[in-house]
């Protein structure tokens, strides 16, 4: 939990919502979508780490992208479904794409 400097947290403001069973299965699944891409960058930072001549270039590309994805993880909103549909199935093909690049 973030707080301002009067001590009252940034949640204070947040207006109630409820979710629904879907909504909340959905939204957990972008997450993880979201998770796996940054895992499969993990995995990319590894194996050219790994390398006898790693390049600094890719490292810092898959480190700048897993930095997007985070930013990109925090503005999804369970409320926003078509968003949420679209960040599972966008992050799923990302993860998968990334890992296929390290075949």
């Amino acid at each position: 939990m973030t707080a301002r400097d009067n001590g009252i947290s940034v949640t204070h403001d947040l207006e109630p919502h409820d979710w629904s069973n879907e909504e909340t299965a959905a939204y957990e699944a972008a997450v993880e979508a979201v998770n796996g891409a940054v895992g499969a960058y993990s995995a990319l930072i590894a194996a050219e780490e790994a390398k006898d001549a790693p390049d600094p270039a890719v490292i810092e590309a898959a480190r700048a992208a897993q930095g997007r994805l985070a930013k990109e993880r925090e503005q999804l909103r369970s409320a926003d479904r078509e968003r949420i549909a679209e960040a599972r199935a966008h992050y799923a093909r990302v993860a998968r794409e990334v890992l296929e690049g390290l075949a």
